[in-house]
């Protein structure tokens, strides 16, 4: 979408399987690369990931790293899709976000996670011409209505059947 004076909208959808989790967020530095691997194999060994970093200056690469190389290659395209300076993406295979975000948050670099999910995962960029700027991101879809007693205990069974709850 135009917005005139040479600012252009535009909405990145995150491609990538349907099991599997994306993180993106932004950083500030070149070092993040190395500190988010360590962050993601020291939580989770074994770990299969692929992970793309945004330069912002210098060189403005692709900064790039990963245990899984389809889960890196999909990390570089969707980071090259969105091109926002010194954001993020992390994509995680057969891991739940939840078992790295505390670790990410500790990272010195990482400045905020913006969405860490399975869902399909779009990313609303402005771009301005010579950079670009992620605005936010819509995660999933709209609400459907509110939960109600069997919306509850389903719930709750489902923490307790994947182990995140006794």
């Amino acid at each position: 979408m135009e917005l005139g004076e040479g600012l252009r909208l535009e909405v990145v959808e995150i491609e990538k399987p349907p099991e599997v989790n994306v993180i993106v967020g932004i950083t500030h530095f070149i070092k993040s690369v190395e500190d988010i691997y360590e962050a993601v194999v020291n939580s989770v060994p074994g770990a299969k990931f692929g992970l793309a970093f945004v330069e912002a200056s210098g060189k403005r690469l692709i900064r790039h790293d990963g245990t899984d190389e389809e889960m890196e290659e999909l990390a570089i395209k969707n980071a090259l899709r969105i091109g926002a300076g010194h954001s993020f993406v992390l994509m995680l295979r057969n891991i739940y976000p939840i078992n790295v975000i505390n670790a990410l948050r500790r990272v010195p670099e990482v400045v905020t996670l913006l969405a860490a999910t399975a869902n399909p995962l779009r990313v609303i960029v402005l771009d301005l011409g010579d950079s670009r700027a992620i605005l936010g991101v819509a995660d999933g879809g709209k609400p459907l209505g509110v939960e109600g007693k069997e919306d509850i205990e389903e719930r709750k069974e489902f923490l307790r059947r994947i182990g995140y709850k006794r």
